[in-house]
């Protein structure tokens, strides 16, 4: 199989946990793994100094948590690539998986268990939406 294994990363341990079975799933089935970060505002923010002057923003934020994690991930047998996404993240990922036509989008168990499930959870959204297969990473403990 080629394609693309897609994985939502927010920083957090968890997310990585995710990300590393999205790796270890995109490099068995010798596809590119594309990771994303979801953004919810268009918040911009300039920041100066002096002479200096800096434009900050949310999207810029969420790229760059992506551009890191792409980076730790990637190997010589693994493309990646990597990117933000504007909206909550389930449907961010639901809609960046029907942009690069994702085959496989894998998502942490994260708050699947108690009260959260039933109110929703990023890994319900998307596997109640995904245009294509869904694996939830076992995230909530080391492996």
């Amino acid at each position: 199989m080629s394609g693309v294994v897609l994985v939502g990363v927010d920083g957090s341990e968890t997310a990585r946990r995710a990300a590393e079975s999205a790796k270890r799933l995109a490099t068995a089935l010798e596809a590119e793994l594309r990771v994303v970060t979801a953004f919810e505002s268009d918040r911009v923010e300039i920041v100066e100094s002096g002479a200096d002057k800096w434009v900050l923003s949310d999207a810029d934020a969420a790229e760059k948590v992506a551009r890191t994690i792409a980076g730790e991930l990637a190997s010589e047998r693994l493309q990646t690539s990597y990117g933000a996404v504007r909206g909550k993240a389930g449907e961010a990922l639901v809609r960046e998986a029907e942009r690069v036509d994702a085959q496989l989008i894998v998502v942490g168990n994260r708050r699947m268990q108690g009260l959260a499930r039933i109110l929703g959870s990023v890994a319900n959204t998307v596997a109640h939406n995904a245009p294509c297969d869904v694996y939830i990473a076992k995230t909530d403990e080391p492996a």
